[in-house]
């Protein structure tokens, strides 16, 4: 699979690792738009939401709950942004679905 997410999963492409555990790796994006952002990448390859079926939803469920518990720690306890891009009208440009963790600073309205 040629997936960039898969591969810094996989440890192929190097980054800069703020949480891991066996379903999510959460890391630096190396284009920042705010002064912390986060991409948080579930490991199992699938490119959208249009892809859940119930145990996926689960998953994401989970994700969102460790993105709550690990904000504080993240320098995210005065508030964020998660981001969820999908498809090329709507910004996807890595089609593996991932959540944009943004904060650290006031951020405009989109």
């Amino acid at each position: 699979m040629d997936c960039v997410f898969c591969k810094i999963v996989a440890g192929e492409i190097p980054s800069v690792k703020v949480y891991e555990d066996g379903e999510i790796l959460i890391f630096r994006d190396i284009a920042p738009i705010a002064k912390i952002h986060l991409l948080c990448v579930l490991k199992e390859h699938f490119s959208s939401i249009a892809e859940l079926d119930d145990r996926r939803a689960v998953l994401l469920g989970k994700t969102l709950k460790k993105i709550g518990e690990l904000a504080p720690s993240l320098g995210l306890s005065e508030g964020y942004r998660l981001v969820v891009n999908q498809g090329e009208n709507g910004g996807q440009t890595v089609p593996h679905l991932h959540i944009h963790i943004l904060g650290g600073e006031p951020l405009p309205w989109a």
